[in-house]
């Protein structure tokens, strides 16, 4: 080997070794989703009795009773459930953020950079704080049992993540645009629809993608304001195949596992140079 190729040896090592560390990292970070695939098809006994990744016996009447439904409800009723209070849900952070966001960084009122540390603090306070007054309120009103309480609050911009997100990203867009669509005669709305709104897709398509994981993740939020079964998603769906006092069908609730990851799996593929282009040019910039 001559002078000359050492160092082109020496840089495909090191390739080849970054490759083989990030194929490694990747399969640890997929293994929990194989397992839950693989365990899909094993019956409740040998899930927690067989060690291997594979089952020894397949049982795909595990996938049956899934596509079934769990209890009263059928799969389509728990999927439309979940696929509403999503939608709702990116629809309601989507409106309300935006608008906070642009507000908080363009407009001109009284006590802005308080109501804006405000918004920041939010961020470091835990759901649970809140989530006494939010039932106590909500159960007053009676909604209780509605998807209300999960979607109201985010009609009022109460996600600090995302509203951060637009401000940051309306404050590193020249205000010279906004000088002379006001030069125009247009106002503050005019401005924000003709002007602000096509310069901000990327933090709107970022917001969107994020309201809607998060909210079809949910379980916790769910587990406490939904206590009507005509409501019940698909989280909640799942932990009605376990009963304490029978017998549980743990491998048809791991095959609705499955199931759930499916539509965010497809969101996520159908939006994911979106969620980049929004993160890199909105939530980095000061």
């Amino acid at each position: 080997m001559t002078v000359a190729e050492a160092p082109t040896a020496v840089r495909r090592r090191r390739s080849v070794g970054w490759q083989v560390l990030m194929i490694a990292i990747v399969v640890v970070l997929l293994y929990p989703v194989a397992w839950v695939v693989a365990a899909s098809f094993k019956s409740s006994g040998e899930i927690f009795t067989s060690d291997a990744l594979l089952p020894k016996v397949f049982t795909p009447h595990n996938w049956t009773v899934a596509l079934h439904g769990a209890g009263s409800l059928t799969l389509w009723q728990l999927l439309a459930n979940s696929l509403i209070l999503s939608v709702l849900t990116v629809v309601g952070n989507v409106f309300s953020c935006t608008l906070a966001g642009y507000a908080l960084a363009r407009l001109r009122f009284r006590l802005q950079g308080p109501f804006f540390a405000f918004t920041i603090i939010t961020l470091m306070l835990p759901m649970h704080v809140v989530l006494i007054p939010q039932y106590i309120i909500f159960h007053r009103l009676g909604l209780i049992g509605t998807f209300l309480p999960l979607v109201l609050p985010k009609f009022l911009a109460t996600q600090g993540f995302f509203v951060f997100l637009v401000v940051q990203f309306v404050r590193g867009i020249p205000r010279e645009l906004d000088e002379a669509a006001t030069v125009d005669g247009a106002g503050p709305y005019r401005t924000f629809v003709s002007v602000m709104l096509p310069l901000i897709r990327p933090a709107i398509i970022t917001t969107a993608i994020f309201s809607f994981i998060w909210s079809w993740n949910d379980f916790f939020g769910q587990l406490i304001f939904l206590n009507n079964p005509a409501t019940y998603t698909l989280q909640l769906g799942l932990r009605l195949f376990i009963d304490q006092s029978s017998n549980s069908s743990y491998g048809a609730m791991f095959a609705m596992s499955v199931l759930a990851l499916v539509p965010v799996l497809l969101f996520f593929l159908a939006f994911q140079r979106y969620l980049v282009d929004g993160v890199a040019t909105s939530g980095l910039k000061g």
